[in-house]
C-alpha cells in the first residue's frame, strides 16, 4: 500500500505541476516548451512521471477550446469567468478522462479536485467535483454544436476566424488537410550526419541502443520510433544525426548547396538547416550562419562542433541589416520569423493568437528578404521560407519581392508542404535566382 500511495503522490505532483505550466502558458503567454521545460527542472519527477505530465500538459494546450466547451455544457459558471487555478484544474481533469484512458476516471476526479486546493483554490474545490462528477454521471457526453464552423471549430480546437482565414485562403479541401496536421503527436525526424556515417549504419547503431529507426520517404532521412530522451543517446553525442523535420530538411536540400560553395543562412538558429546544408556540401566550403542573439548562436556553434561540421561560420548579425562585409554567396538561406500556423502539433498554444495580432509581420519578412538578397551573386540562389501556413506571409511576400526586383526568377513552382504521406510540419518555401547580365 506505501508503494501505491508513493506512485500516487508523485502523479499528483505531475498534476499540478502541468497544471502550474498551463497557467502560465495561458496567463503570460510563455512558450509552451520553455515553460514545461523549466517547470520540470523545478521538480524531482520520475521519468514515468515526467512523462506524464508531458502528455496532460501539450494535450491540454492542444485541446483548450475543445475542453472549454464541454466544461461549459457542465459548469454553472461561464468559463470566460473561472479563475485562472480552477480553470487549469478542470481542464486537466476533463481532458484525462476524455483523451487518458488508461486513468481510472475517479483518480481524475480526485486528483483534479486535489490540485484545485494546492493552487489556492480550496473554496473552489467542491465546485470542481461536482462538475467533473456532473460529466461523468452524463456518460461524458459532448453534445456536438449545431453551427458547422463552431462544429469544426471544436472538433479540431482551431479557433474559428483561423479556419475561416484558411478557407479563403486555400478552400475548404486544403483547410481540412490543414486541420488534420494541426493535432499531435508530432513525429521525430533525424537528419543523417552524411560527412560521418549512412542511413543504414545509423539505423543499425540504433537499433543496438534502444530506438526503432525507418526511411522517411526523404533521403538521408530516419524516422524514430519512441527515442526516450534524444540528447542521452551515444549516436547523438557522437554527431551522427540532429533531430529535424522533413519539411527543413527538404527545404535545405532546394537550396541546391553544392561542394566548395559559399552560402549565407541568414536567420540560422539553432541551425538545423545550415548543418543539413553543410553536409549536403560534404563539409567542403564555406557557410556563415547568422541569428540576432548571442546566445542562439552558441547553439550553432555547440551543435556544429558535435556533428564536426567545420566550415560553418556562426555569428551574430540583424537579418534586416546589409552587411556589404559579409561578400556575396552563391547560395542564401532567408529562413524568417513567422507565425507559425505550420508548427501547431510541436507549438500549440500558436493556435490561439489573435490574427490581428500578425498585422505588420510580413514588412519584417519582406524586409528581411530585400537584405537578404544583396548577398546574392548573380545566378546564385536565394530561397525564402517559412514554418507558417498563411498566403499573406508566404506567397505574397514572395510576389511582391519578384514585383520589385526584375533581376530574380522563380525557379520552381513556390512550395506549400502540409501533414500528407510523409508526415511532415507545414511549411512554405520558394526558389528564386539572380539572373546573369552576361
Amino acid at each position: 500500500m506505501a508503494a501505491a500511495a508513493t506512485t500516487i503522490e508523485a502523479m499528483g505532483s505531475a498534476r499540478l505541476t502541468a497544471a502550474r505550466g498551463l497557467m502560465e502558458v495561458f496567463g503570460s503567454g510563455g512558450y509552451s516548451n520553455i515553460v514545461l521545460d523549466h517547470k520540470l527542472e523545478q521538480e524531482d519527477l520520475s521519468p514515468q512521471d515526467r512523462s506524464f505530465c508531458a502528455a496532460l500538459f501539450y494535450g491540454v494546450i492542444e485541446q483548450a477550446l475543445a475542453l472549454d466547451y464541454a466544461i461549459g455544457k457542465y459548469s454553472s459558471i461561464a468559463v470566460k469567468k473561472l479563475s485562472p487555478g480552477v480553470l487549469a484544474a478542470l481542464r486537466c481533469g476533463f481532458y484525462q478522462l476524455l483523451h487518458m484512458p488508461s486513468v481510472p476516471p475517479s483518480a481524475a476526479v480526485n486528483e483534479t479536485v486535489t490540485i484545485t486546493r494546492q493552487l489556492g483554490e480550496r473554496r473552489a474545490a467542491g465546485f470542481v467535483n461536482g462538475v467533473l462528477r456532473s460529466f461523468l454521471r452524463a456518460g461524458m457526453a459532448v453534445p456536438e454544436p449545431k453551427d458547422k464552423l463552431t462544429a469544426l471549430s471544436v472538433a479540431y480546437s482551431i479557433p474559428a476566424p483561423l479556419i475561416q482565414y484558411w478557407r479563403k485562403s486555400y478552400g475548404q479541401e486544403m483547410t481540412l488537410r490543414i486541420l488534420e496536421g494541426s493535432r499531435g503527436p508530432a513525429p521525430v525526424f533525424a537528419r543523417v550526419n552524411t560527412c560521418r556515417t549512412t542511413a543504414a549504419e545509423l539505423t543499425e547503431l540504433l537499433a543496438g541502443q534502444g530506438v526503432q529507426a525507418e526511411e522517411a520517404g526523404v533521403k538521408d532521412a530516419l524516422r524514430l520510433t519512441a527515442p526516450g530522451s534524444i540528447t542521452r543517446l551515444p549516436a547523438f553525442q557522437e554527431g551522427l544525426f540532429h533531430i529535424q523535420d522533413l519539411s527543413s530538411q527538404l527545404c535545405a536540400a532546394a537550396a541546391d548547396p553544392q561542394p566548395g560553395m559559399r552560402v549565407l543562412d541568414v536567420c540560422a538558429a539553432p541551425g538545423g538547416k545550415s548543418f543539413t546544408m553543410a553536409q549536403l556540401m560534404e563539409n567542403q566550403g564555406e557557410l556563415v550562419c547568422c541569428d540576432l542573439h548571442p546566445h542562439r548562436v552558441k547553439l550553432i556553434e555547440e551543435g556544429a562542433a558535435r556533428l564536426g561540421l567545420n566550415i560553418l561560420r556562426p555569428m551574430v548579425q540583424d537579418a534586416t541589416q546589409y552587411n556589404p562585409e559579409r561578400g556575396s554567396f552563391d547560395r542564401v538561406l532567408c529562413d524568417v520569423v513567422c507565425s507559425g500556423y505550420g508548427i501547431l502539433r510541436r507549438k500549440p498554444e500558436i493556435r490561439y493568437k489573435p490574427l490581428e495580432t500578425l498585422d505588420g509581420i510580413w514588412l519584417v519578412q519582406y524586409n528581411i528578404l530585400e537584405t537578404s538578397a544583396k548577398y546574392c551573386k548573380e545566378g546564385g540562389r536565394l530561397v525564402y521560407s517559412t514554418c507558417t501556413l498563411n498566403p499573406q506571409e508566404n506567397q505574397q511576400v514572395v510576389q511582391r519581392f519578384l514585383d520589385a526586383h526584375g533581376e530574380f526568377r522563380l525557379v520552381e513552382p513556390m512550395t506549400t508542404l502540409v501533414k500528407e504521406e510523409l508526415d511532415c510540419d507545414g511549411f512554405f518555401y520558394a526558389v528564386l535566382e539572380r539572373k546573369t547580365t552576361k
